[in-house]
């Protein structure tokens, strides 16, 4: 199956037109190309051009100057740039790149590369006087990917913490923490002052709101015998 063309790498070509339509080109070559890479700014390609130490602001100036006299003499159709046949090459190279780097989808490190295969172009040439290279590029962009996984793998085995002021899931399990029924938080709650204490204590006051209080209406007696005992105990165990 062929590789295809990662969205950033369409948004770099349609890039690379923005930019040689502003630089009034006639046409897209291998520098525009590079230009798209480096407004694109978040691939593959630009974070290990930044971690080779590669300014991007001064690479591309650099890029500028050197392509500033190439401005069209006449009338163009902007709808219609066409490609240099450098740059041809350089995009349908891209999908060995890929393939050699076991891709199924070409990313701006690829386009890149396919770049710096030939020493003949514009851009290797500047690129070159920030001392990269193809070797230098691949090499360090092994480093880059070996880093970018190390991070997902490191993240995706911490642990996820339990949420705040939450009951442990052994707890909830029983219906409650530390063996108090367990309240449910109504959407919107705004979070509790006293979290420590609402694990050991009961809000009577919230509990009444809810009704979740048991009923006195109908128990008179057990209330009345409730009150004697009370008594009792106060005659017998003075203060």
């Amino acid at each position: 199956m062929e590789a295809k063309f990662s969205p950033k790498v369409k948004e770099v070509i349609s890039y690379s037109r923005e930019e040689a339509l502003r630089l009034n080109h006639d046409y897209i070559g291998i520098e525009h190309l590079l230009l798209g890479l480096i407004r694109e700014g978040e691939g593959l390609a630009i974070k290990t051009l930044k971690s080779l130490e590669v300014d991007a602001v001064m690479l591309r100036k650099t890029i500028e100057d050197s392509i500033k006299d190439k401005v069209a003499k006449g009338n163009f159709n902007p709808n219609n740039l066409p490609l240099t046949k450098q740059a041809e090459k350089v995009l349908k190279i891209t999908v060995l790149e890929a393939k050699v780097l076991k891709s199924d989808v070409i990313g701006t490190e690829h386009l890149l590369l396919s770049i710096l295969k030939n020493k003949d172009n514009l851009a290797t040439q500047l690129l070159a006087q920030f001392d990269i290279d193809y070797d230098v590029f691949k090499k360090e962009l092994e480093e880059v990917q070996n880093d970018l996984k190390d991070t997902k793998s490191t993240s995706a085995e911490l642990p996820n913490d339990p949420p705040e002021d939450e009951p442990f899931e052994e707890e909830k399990s029983r219906g409650g923490s530390f063996g108090q029924s367990q309240q449910t938080k109504k959407p919107g709650a705004t979070k509790s002052k006293t979290p420590v204490l609402d694990n050991f204590g009961r809000d009577v006051t919230h509990l009444a709101e809810e009704g979740a209080l048991d009923p006195i209406v109908g128990r008179e007696n057990e209330i009345e015998r409730v009150s004697q005992i009370l008594s009792r105990r106060k005659k017998n165990n003075p203060m």
